[in-house]
């Protein structure tokens, strides 16, 4: 929520002038029931996440699913800066690590790595790398209270 400091800036004693805020929101649900799985509900799509110990081995779980999120920032921000940079790639593929930590329980040093399956020269990974680093929404809120590291590769012969 705003503070109503960034939402009214005040223009005299007694008048404000609304303050326009790039601000974006989002919404989801969730459900489970008692000893089964839970549901996450995003727009039209569902997705099932384990809650008991019945489906560990093949439903995701919640710190999975928090990488998920990250490989999808990052792999959104692939297709966005391909067209921001003019490179072309034919896929990107992406794989997240990370150690969990006790007392308190988080995630701490998450790696990448990315693949991206490109011919196009004017593919230039350090500024790609840059880019996700500095505009991926969900790269900047993890790395508040975790570190990230990761690596961007390109396959050449596709």
């Amino acid at each position: 929520m705003l503070d109503i400091q960034q939402f009214l800036k005040k223009e005299s004693v007694g008048t404000f002038k609304r303050i326009k805020t790039n601000a974006m929101n989002y919404q989801i649900k969730a459900s489970s029931t008692s000893n089964q799985d839970a549901i996450i509900h995003i727009k039209q799509s569902d997705i099932a996440f384990g809650t008991t110990t019945k489906t560990a081995d093949i439903l995701p779980n919640p710190a999975e699913l928090f990488l998920g999120s990250f490989s999808a920032c990052m792999l959104k921000n692939v297709e966005r800066f391909s067209d921001m940079m003019k490179f072309t790639y034919t896929k990107a593929t992406l794989e997240v690590q990370a150690t969990r930590l006790e007392n308190p329980p988080r995630m701490d040093n998450i790696m990448y790595n990315l693949t991206i399956y490109s011919k196009d020269k004017k593919l230039n990974t350090n500024l790609l790398k840059k880019n996700i680093e500095k505009y991926g929404t969900i790269y900047n809120t993890v790395k508040l209270s975790c570190s990230i590291s990761g690596t961007i590769n390109v396959i050449d012969h596709v």
